[in-house]
């Protein structure tokens, strides 16, 4: 074997002759240069151009409209009732944008989401504000929506109490944005994530959608006033506008893979479920099996407020048939509820039943913005979009979110905004 040193000794020497006493570089040699420092530039050039093709043109198929596919903006997506709605929509074939800035949502059921649906073109989230009209018009301007719903909101009758600036600018302001850049971008179909909290407490039950809406909260009334900015926008436009008012929600996906998880600092806030399970597990801030039901002195059979309950799974389901239903020029406004009212009291004895705990239950005096009795009529949606409730069993609806609980003791876990 030769020697690194010999190897170098024995190397060709330069080409070159002498003429007249001075050295001329050999022209094959001048050729064969110039042709390499060519060949290097061609090479350059094409992989610029395949950089360009591949990277620099690229365009996204959310930026596309497509043959016989229906892309989705939906707004608060990452948040209990969007997730869910997303994984529907997924499931049937939409494509979907979720936009969210996960004040209330959570990226892990964005992850679960992305790991369902990996297939190119079927599924983007966006890390938004809807206050910052800017974003929200870039977001618009880059993506070809075909509709959107619109989940984004903080949604807690006490907290809106103690805080209804907040609610009027996270609800009615950012709707307004949303609207905007709808109009803007020539996208014509909304379909409205409302409450019964825009009805009050009305005289007469059950409620219907004739029923006089006197919210009593700032909740409501942040609502209400987003609805009536749609309403009179749909007046001087062609939109397709449905306006779902649904009642309380509890539930999870029936399979197992999404849940409620609110954040931490939000439990007393929160549903009555959340606050169920929180006891039952023993997680209660300071309350150790305990449970809070907040008010007796109800005009109700039991003292305690009554509501209609309604399973996530049916309301999802009403929002895609209103999606479906929804027309050009024309506005639906429809209650979603099961028709049915159940006390805070029996509730919560579904819930000992569910879960398989004696919750201890602690009586506390009004929440206030709170209403005695709540329950829909849900006629018109029967008959107009073939919709009607079908999770009804309150106990089943229960167990099923429990067990999500039980197997997600942390919820979706707390990863970082940039691990999306």
């Amino acid at each position: 074997m030769q020697s690194i040193g010999r190897t170098r000794t024995q190397s060709r020497p330069s080409r070159s002759v002498n003429l007249g006493g001075m050295d001329y570089a050999d022209p094959k040699r001048k050729r064969n240069f110039v042709g390499k420092v060519a060949l290097a530039a061609i090479l350059t050039t094409v992989c610029i151009l395949v950089l360009k093709k591949s990277s620099f043109n690229y365009t996204s198929p959310f930026s596309l409209r497509e043959q016989g596919v229906t892309h989705v903006l939906v707004t608060g997506g990452a948040g209990y009732i969007g997730s869910h709605a997303t994984l529907r929509l997924l499931k049937d074939g939409y494509r979907v944008t979720i936009v969210d800035n996960l004040s209330r949502g959570n990226i892990g059921a964005v992850k679960i989401l992305q790991e369902l649906f990996p297939e190119p073109g079927r599924l983007q989230f966006i890390y938004a504000d809807l206050g910052d009209a800017k974003a929200v018009n870039k977001i618009f301007s880059e993506n070809a929506f075909d509709a959107v719903m619109h989940f984004a909101a903080v949604a807690y009758v006490g907290e809106s109490t103690m805080y209804p600036l907040k609610y009027y600018h996270n609800i009615t302001s950012n709707t307004l944005v949303v609207l905007e850049s709808m109009a803007r971008h020539d996208v014509r179909t909304l379909i409205y994530s409302s409450t019964c909290a825009t009805y009050g407490e009305p005289e007469k039950m059950p409620i219907t959608e004739e029923t006089t809406q006197v919210p009593i909260n700032p909740y409501g009334k942040a609502k209400k006033m987003a609805e009536d900015m749609i309403l009179d926008f749909s007046k001087t436009s062609d939109m397709a506008v449905m306006i779902l008012r649904y009642f309380n929600v509890i539930g999870s996906d029936p399979e197992g893979r999404l849940g409620e998880s609110p954040p931490p600092e939000l439990r007393e806030h929160g549903r009555i479920s959340g606050a169920c399970f929180d006891a039952a597990r023993g997680i209660m801030p300071g309350l150790k099996f305990h449970s809070q039901v907040k008010g007796t002195d109800y005009k109700t059979h039991d003292g305690t407020c009554i509501r209609d309950y309604i399973d996530v799974t049916d309301l999802v389901d009403a929002h895609v048939k209103a999606l479906e239903k929804a027309e050009p020029g024309k506005v639906g406004i429809y209650n979603v509820g099961t028709g049915k009212g159940r006390s805070v009291k029996e509730f919560v004895e579904a819930c000992k039943r569910a879960t398989g705990v004696a919750i201890k239950v602690d009586y506390l005096p009004r929440r206030p913005g709170d209403y005695a009795e709540v329950y829909s009529d849900p006629t018109k949606i029967r008959n107009e979009l073939n919709w009607t409730a079908r999770y009804t069993d309150l106990q089943e609806s229960l167990q099923v979110a429990w067990r999500w609980q039980k197997a997600h003791r942390d919820g979706y876990g707390t990863p970082s905004v940039m691990a999306s």
